[in-house]
């Protein structure tokens, strides 16, 4: 075999760029080409209507953006917003065309670098566990980190009442 070939069914093991962050005890990542920026928590205005998770919006140099606080999205306890909480801001892929949304989380812990033979897929809970917007579960650090698939924690109803919201607010 030549060098640079591969064996017939082997894949390349790529390094991928996750940013992490905590919710609760559970340590997250998030792919960093999906996220735009990391903001500290500013004034969210709230929007009648909504579900609970849906925190508000926020006005990002002009830009009215809808956040969603994470936590109470993945029905965490819900806990007081302290220095460390922040907002990191992401681009999400829907139906009608990439949308910004803020995610409030506990706190930005660091970008790592995780390669794809690190990656296990969900584990099944069966199917009373909606594990969709798991994009896989990385070794990394002695840890496991839950891999986010950012365009599918929210539905698109939800990813609607969030664009509806900062419609709204504009």
């Amino acid at each position: 075999m030549e060098l640079g070939q591969e064996k017939k069914g082997q894949t390349e093991a790529k390094i991928e760029k996750y940013l992490t962050f905590t919710l609760g005890e559970e340590e997250y990542g998030v792919e960093i080409l999906k996220v735009r920026e990391i903001i500290g928590l500013m004034d969210i205005t709230p929007v009648p209507h909504t579900p609970e998770f849906i925190k508000g919006v926020i006005n990002l140099r002009g830009k009215v953006i809808p956040v969603i606080d994470l936590r109470l999205k993945f029905g965490l306890e819900p806990r007081e917003y302290d220095e460390r909480t922040c907002i990191i801001v992401v681009e999400v892929s829907t139906q009608t065309g990439p949308v910004l949304m803020g995610i409030i989380v506990d706190n930005v812990s660091e970008v790592l670098n995780i390669s794809t033979t690190d990656i296990e897929p969900p584990p099944r809970f069966g199917t009373q566990v909606d594990t969709r917007f798991i994009l896989g579960m990385a070794k990394a650090k002695g840890k496991v980190k839950i891999l986010l698939d950012i365009d599918k924690v929210l539905t698109q109803e939800e990813i609607g009442a969030v664009a509806q919201a900062a419609e709204q607010n504009v």
